[in-house]
């Protein structure tokens, strides 16, 4: 259903919601008023309302479509002014309202074009995530996910959905990933994942354990998983499209792997460290893109780095005012240890650089809590050299739903990483303020003149609540925004 101030392609006028295509044969095929069930409801229309109808409204019971099917209730829901947002939010209010429902079936991408017929299979997927393994008892009946949507109409195109799909599934790769709880997830356990994603997705893994990463350098990664009995890990996951020449762009993702945060000899408070699971959403998210590049035919090279580590106190943890090396031969006056994910990161853009020939490179992070105090929970901060690559991917995401804002990278706040005895410091020691853009700073020291962006995901990348296509916990924040951006041959211009 669509607001009255929303034209009615039907041409039955304005004045209250009007119903679209199917409801009529609905509501014949099973006897109902479904304009009287609006009004009675105060249903609008307006982006993800719903309003649930049930068929033995008057005693019948039950009601049988052809003598097949039992039909024991109607959704109408609202798809505000048409857009694919409204159809996105639209998707995961029918996801929500059916739970507990076996199968339904759905008329509202009749109509619908491409996009929003994609958006709306991705926001009812995206709403039915639940994280298994971990219960002992089932979930009751009425929380249980929605079993199954069928799309009814001939709007809907196969190619379409699967890509919606594909993109969903990679967004529950990550919040899996992300929700994992620590004792489980170690930095050899993520590398597993890795191959196991590897080997269903046709991707070349390979990982580097603590000896590897020792003999080429890898001081920063090195460095924050010291003071933990669980050594880091440096992975990559590299795709190569089926015809893919010299020619072809080669696209570098780097994502913090952080598997458990406690801040190091830094030491978080309690209240801090309850989300720090979720630390390593930045790798999660690149990982989750790996495993969808090949079903959705992204013609580009990609390669993903994890850099996987366990920031944790002990008798060998890094101390503040240690000074390290990193990939690239920096080195770096640690001030604090809770200021870890750069370090790691530092060493996946230094090595990218130096090694793997990228056309861009995109790092993703939870990496400041400054991020969160300036964006809130909706926005990713987006941090670039080039004007072009910060443009695309900014459309990419309100395509996909996962907005991001351009952050600036301001030259004047650069002499606040000044060190007295190394050749940088990693946080502010100016006082300037501004986190996430003195984190950013110190980023942008690894990329060279390689086009870079930098996705500080510490707000979205976690959800206190169900809203929308979110569940509450990892949100898998950055996965539909590369891969839409991805899909469109990453375009740096």
């Amino acid at each position: 259903m669509w607001p009255d101030d929303v034209p009615d392609p039907a041409g039955d006028g304005a004045g209250s919601p009007w119903i679209g295509p199917g409801g009529a044969e609905v509501a014949e095929a099973l006897g109902l008023d479904l304009f009287a069930a609006l009004e009675r409801d105060g249903g609008t229309g307006k982006a993800g309302e719903v309003v649930s109808v049930p068929v033995f409204a008057e005693g019948r019971g039950a009601a049988s479509v052809d003598g097949e099917v039992d039909v024991t209730r109607v959704l109408l829901m609202g798809l505000g002014d048409g857009s694919a947002a409204a159809y996105r939010k639209a998707g995961a209010a029918l996801a929500r309202a059916a739970r507990g429902t076996d199968r339904l079936a759905s008329a509202v991408t009749a109509t619908a074009d491409d996009a929003a017929t994609r958006a709306f299979v991705e926001g009812a997927v995206l709403a039915t995530y639940a994280l298994g393994g971990f219960r002992g008892t089932p979930l009751p009946e009425a929380k249980r996910p929605l079993g199954t949507l069928v799309l009814a109409g001939d709007g809907a195109r196969a190619d379409v959905v699967a890509a919606a799909v594909a993109v969903a599934g990679a967004s529950w790769t990550a919040r899996d990933l992300a929700q994992t709880p620590s004792n489980v997830k170690d930095p050899e356990w993520l590398a597993e994942q890795a191959r196991r994603l590897g080997a269903e997705h046709g991707l070349d893994v390979r990982v580097r354990d603590e000896k590897a990463l020792a003999d080429e350098g890898f001081g920063g990664i090195l460095a924050v998983g010291q003071g933990s009995e669980r050594p880091p890990r440096l992975i990559a996951l590299r795709y190569e499209p089926p015809k893919a020449g010299r020619d072809t762009p080669h696209v570098v993702l780097v994502g913090k792997g952080i598997t458990y945060d406690t801040g190091g000899l830094s030491l978080k408070p309690r209240e801090a460290m309850v989300p720090m699971k979720t630390d390593m959403t930045g790798g999660a998210v690149v990982m989750g893109v790996l495993s969808a590049v090949r079903e959705l035919g992204v013609g580009v090279r990609v390669t993903g780095l994890v850099a996987a580590a366990e920031n944790m106190p002990g008798a060998n943890a890094q101390r503040p005012s240690d000074v390290i090396r990193q990939y690239d031969g920096t080195t770096v006056e640690v001030l604090n240890t809770d200021a870890e994910g750069r370090l790691v990161l530092a060493d996946g853009i230094g090595y990218a650089v130096a090694e793997l020939e990228p056309t861009v490179i995109v790092d993703v992070a939870t990496l400041t809590g400054a991020a969160t105090t300036a964006l809130g929970r909706g926005h990713g901060a987006l941090f670039s050299t080039s004007d072009e690559l910060a443009a695309t991917l900014r459309e990419a995401g309100e395509a996909a739903g996962e907005r991001l804002w351009r952050m600036p990278l301001v030259e004047d706040y650069r002499f606040g990483l000044d060190s007295s005895i190394a050749d940088v410091s990693h946080i502010d020691t100016a006082h300037l303020g501004g986190g996430s853009i003195m984190a950013a700073l110190f980023l942008q020291r690894f990329v060279g003149d390689v086009p870079w962006a930098h996705l500080d995901i510490a707000g979205p990348a976690r959800a206190d609540s169900d809203k929308n296509e979110l569940v509450k916990g990892g949100t898998g924040f950055g996965v539909r925004a590369l891969l839409y951006w991805l899909e469109a041959g990453a375009p740096v211009a």
